[in-house]
């Protein structure tokens, strides 16, 4: 399944002393899934554009911290 987040999992010493993170996780832009910007994109109107930071939608990728997600999926 296709995602932007990726997860990489460090060494961890056992001589840390601190408890190891066990996986780390960070985000990558959607541009680096396309190889070149095809004709016709759907675009956001101008105003949308400045908030969003691109004019066209399939280069928009809300940042979440990896956080936020876990609170998301947990409802508690």
């Amino acid at each position: 399944m296709f995602t932007v987040r990726k997860n990489y999992y460090p060494y961890s010493s056992p001589f840390d002393p601190c408890p190891p993170i066990k996986v780390k996780t960070f985000s990558t832009p959607p541009n680096l899934y396309i190889g070149f910007q095809p004709p016709n994109l759907p675009q956001f109107s101008p105003h949308e554009a400045l908030r969003a930071g691109t004019l066209w939608k399939p280069f928009y990728d809300p940042w979440f911290s990896p956080y936020e997600r876990a609170k998301e999926s947990n409802p508690s």
